[in-house]
């Protein structure tokens, strides 16, 4: 077996929602096994930094901002990668939102839109026009990134959880359909993990208190610990591998000790 199956020079990779979190340490990642990283997320201030520390560190990145939730922006970043590229290697849909922390019954219908427009409409539209990419240049992979909310719905998370449960199913689609063009379209479930984003449940001692205890690892992931599951999926190490969830939660949906 290859020693160079993680290798990924030559490629090129997008990963959204990439100024910070599991995003960040993606596209850190993935640019310290050789790809071209192309970060992108809201605020190109944040994106600069981001890239300034990939190519500090030896590795190659390129900034473009755009708003996972809107359609005019989505096009515009495929265009920019094709005319900056010419080709697409890697997708990472990453970018998500979570605006609400509730009772269901109590989700404002502002706030359903808002998660299905970012989670749902923007990983599906950026999958449409990145597989299309794709297959102009041969193949690729595409990363979801999903969550455990997605098998088991969390607490007071609902609209987010339902998406991620439409993303692990959209997963499947795009796999199953996409296959012929050697695309391969997998998606990675984290669990609880220390980020700016779960900052609701991470910075709640009453909720940690609730939550560490179904984990039989006992404790959060740290960014760094999710990034290796997507360099799998992205890399020849996975070439016969489409249409699977890879989860990477500690051990919560096997149960709590």
């Amino acid at each position: 077996m290859s020693t160079k199956l993680f290798d990924l020079t030559g490629r090129v990779a997008l990963v959204t929602g990439a100024s910070r979190g599991i995003g960040e340490a993606t596209a850190r990642l993935l640019a310290e096994q050789g790809a071209h990283v192309i970060v992108s997320s809201r605020k190109q201030e944040d994106l600069d930094k981001v890239a300034a520390a990939i190519t500090a560190a030896g590795g190659k990145a390129t900034a473009i901002a755009a708003h996972q939730g809107e359609s005019a922006a989505l096009k515009h970043l495929i265009g920019e990668v094709e005319a900056g590229f010419g080709r697409l290697d890697i997708l990472v849909n990453n970018a998500a939102t979570n605006p609400y922390f509730g009772h269901i019954s109590d989700t404002d219908m502002g706030m359903v839109e808002k998660t299905l427009q970012v989670n749902v409409k923007g990983y599906f539209e950026l999958s449409a026009l990145a597989s299309k990419l794709m297959k102009k240049g041969g193949g690729g992979s595409i990363i979801n990134i999903a969550s455990i909310n997605g098998v088991k719905p969390g607490t007071f998370q609902g609209i987010y959880s339902i998406t991620k449960a439409a993303v692990i199913n959209m997963t499947l689609a795009f796999a199953k359909e996409c296959a012929p063009w050697k695309v391969r379209v997998n998606a990675v479930l984290p669990g609880l993990t220390d980020t700016k984003f779960a900052s609701a449940l991470t910075k709640n001692e009453q909720v940690l208190k609730t939550v560490l205890p179904q984990i039989p690892l006992g404790r959060m992931a740290q960014p760094a610990e999710i990034a290796p599951a997507v360099l799998f999926l992205a890399s020849d190490a996975a070439s016969y591998v489409t249409g699977t969830t890879l989860t990477v939660d500690g051990g919560f949906l096997a149960g709590g000790l």
